[in-house]
């Protein structure tokens, strides 16, 4: 599906539009992006930050990925939906949140990573790259 996309939180508080193309999508299987999206996984999309333009207000949050870099995740202050995150040292792309976007039903993660923490119970699908750590 091509650009532009658009989605947004929970709430309707926050909107966006995505103008350009996602360089890729992943699913990380660490165990933050568990604790973060409640789940088995958490799902990003690298996008060009100037191509990304948010409207509503944000609050931020900085911790320490397994990694060992900065993460810090913007989301919505009323309904708490994280819309991206931006991992150090990248200073020009933005990680968003795609199961925040209006139109999910195109989503395939190309990439799995971080499967050294994945639950047993996540098969890795056909044709998707499975790696243990980062990507």
């Amino acid at each position: 599906m091509p650009a532009p996309y658009t989605g947004g939180c929970q709430c309707g508080s926050v909107r966006y539009v995505v103008t350009t193309e996602p360089i890729r999508l992943v699913a990380c299987h660490c165990k933050e992006c568990q604790r973060q999206s409640g789940s088995a996984f958490g799902m990003s999309m690298p996008v060009k930050k100037d191509g990304l333009i948010v409207t509503g207000p944000t609050k931020q949050f900085t911790r320490i990925a397994d990694s060992g870099g900065e993460v810090t995740g913007v989301f919505c202050p009323d309904c708490g939906t994280r819309i991206y995150h931006v991992p150090q040292p990248a200073q020009d792309v933005v990680s968003l949140k795609p199961g925040t976007l209006d139109d999910t039903s195109w989503l395939r993660p190309g990439t799995f990573i971080w499967m050294k923490s994945a639950q047993g119970w996540v098969p890795v699908p056909d044709g998707v790259t499975a790696l243990e750590g980062p990507g």
